[in-house]
């Protein structure tokens, strides 16, 4: 087959332009052992497809007409779930979605948006996306975030929280300090790993706790990771009533109907099945403590990942050539290779026996 070549004439020059963001691959191949996209190890709860099966079960010819535009029974859900007013809570098709509809309701042309420079590789695909200046800011070199290298004239801060691909966690007082000093400016929390986080002696580790509080606080996240929905597409965001009629005017200028009835129904049995959540979270929580055990015993360095991943740099630092080794016995990890962090990998935290067979292959690597 002959190579597809691309015509371009028709196109605007914006979307000539543009650099898309490139998603971690999805093979498919039988026996692989996939550890580099982030999803979790564990099904979504059981009641999710339960609530599926019954709105097509008893409302079929339902589908044919459009599902509840504001989402509001999901809504109702998310803020009961984080004691808050539904007015406080905005969800969209998949936290990128969201993501994508803040950069064009708050990020202002006139002023730049700050993110940190080793970070969730969208971020500049969005900037670029809607004419928005993005400065990077440096992490230190142990990878974490200095609030203080943030004081400069912006109209948005965005950092994600975990981090990513580190997995490090910026404190809540970190984060009132970002939002404090920049009172005209929108500080989005980008919570896509916040429920792997643990703090102790700390009631609460997200931002959601902190948005009564300060008027110019976003804070986002996701069913794709602790509620092992990546396939539904539902992300939301919280904040004051102002920022969330933002996005929601934004949203019903774009797409007035993100969420399907199905993606609805699955999204808010998810939300209230929080014993199968918190419990699945702890898993991941400590398979995540045993690798991070295992692979420093290999002699890796290891960052304190709070997220359901970890960032793992071997003894020698090529890291490029034990991905490839790995592929090759069917196991595969992240390996991002731009300056800094080209010695680690990104390696999902999966199943025990998934992390047996990535810890025999490594040690087979090292004999």
């Amino acid at each position: 087959m002959s190579e597809l070549k691309i015509d371009d004439r028709l196109w605007s020059t914006k979307a000539r332009n543009l650099s898309p963001y490139v998603p971690g691959e999805q093979p498919q191949h039988d026996n692989l052992c996939k550890l580099n996209t982030n999803e979790n190890p564990f099904p979504p709860s059981k009641k999710v497809a339960e609530a599926i099966s019954a709105l097509l079960a008893k409302q079929a010819d339902e589908l044919r007409l459009y599902p509840a535009p504001e989402s509001d029974e999901l809504r109702a859900a998310l803020a009961n779930s984080h004691n808050l007013d539904s007015n406080q809570v905005f969800v969209g098709n998949g936290s990128d979605e969201v993501l994508a509809l803040v950069f064009a309701s708050f990020f202002m042309k006139e002023r730049p948006i700050l993110a940190p420079d080793i970070s969730y590789s969208f971020y500049p695909v969005y900037a670029q996306t809607f004419g928005v200046e993005l400065v990077k800011i440096a992490l230190e070199a142990d990878f974490s975030i200095d609030p203080d290298a943030y004081r400069q004239p912006c109209s948005g801060i965005i950092i994600a929280n975990p981090n990513a691909p580190t997995g490090l966690l910026l404190s809540l007082v970190d984060i009132r300090k970002l939002a404090s000093e920049h009172p005209n400016a929108v500080v989005v929390i980008d919570e896509a790993y916040i429920d792997f986080a643990q703090v102790e002696g700390a009631n609460s580790v997200s931002a959601i706790s902190l948005i009564n509080e300060l008027d110019n606080l976003l804070v986002t996240q996701t069913f794709s990771k602790s509620r092992s929905l990546a396939g539904l597409r539902v992300g939301m965001a919280f904040g004051n009533a102002s920022l969330i009629e933002a996005l929601t005017r934004m949203k019903n200028s774009f797409n007035s109907y993100p969420l399907d009835k199905l993606a609805q129904a699955g999204a808010t049995a998810s939300v209230l099945d929080t014993e199968y959540f918190k419990d699945t979270c702890q898993q991941v929580i400590d398979l995540r403590q045993s690798l991070i055990s295992e692979l420093t015993a290999l002699d890796f360095t290891v960052l304190p990942s709070q997220a359901n991943f970890v960032f793992a740099r071997p003894h020698d630092g090529d890291a490029s050539s034990v991905a490839s080794a790995l592929r090759e016995q069917g196991i595969i990890v992240r390996h991002f290779n731009t300056p800094r962090i080209s010695e680690y990998l990104r390696i999902t935290v999966g199943t025990a026996e998934q992390h047996q067979r990535l810890i025999t292959a490594l040690k087979e690597l090292n004999a």
